[in-house]
């Protein structure tokens, strides 16, 4: 399974990004992508993840209304749309994919991407 993220970059506060994820390498009849990040000197947190079957969502409190998670499947891809950023958004963002379920316990994830850099300047 190889999951390869993509679109970080540095953005001035108030600006916007789009995160993907491609996943390859796997044949899962149903499984789930979680956004999670991680700043210097502060633990891993999900952000927002996503199932690819039903769709559903979900958001930490702190990017609601801001960040939207999508979801190609044709692709086996998966966008965080990233608006009104904020300087508190830097951070190395992953993709992770959850063969079995869905949420914000990193250690349920079974694969990890390489992570992204996100940088918000003020």
């Amino acid at each position: 399974v190889q999951l390869q993220a993509s679109g970080g970059g540095l953005v001035q506060a108030g600006g916007s990004l789009r995160l993907s994820c491609e996943a390859s390498g796997f044949t899962f009849d149903d499984y789930a992508i979680g956004w999670f990040r991680q700043a210097p000197g502060k633990e891993r947190e999900g952000v927002a993840c996503i199932t690819m079957r039903d769709g559903i969502i979900l958001y930490v409190d702190s990017v609601k209304g801001r960040f939207t998670i999508s979801r190609d499947n044709a692709k086996n891809t998966v966008y965080l749309q990233m608006n009104m950023l904020i300087p508190e958004d830097t951070a190395v963002y992953y993709c992770a994919l959850d063969a079995q379920g869905y949420g914000f316990v990193a250690n349920e994830y079974d694969y990890w991407g390489q992570g992204t850099q996100v940088t918000v300047s003020s």
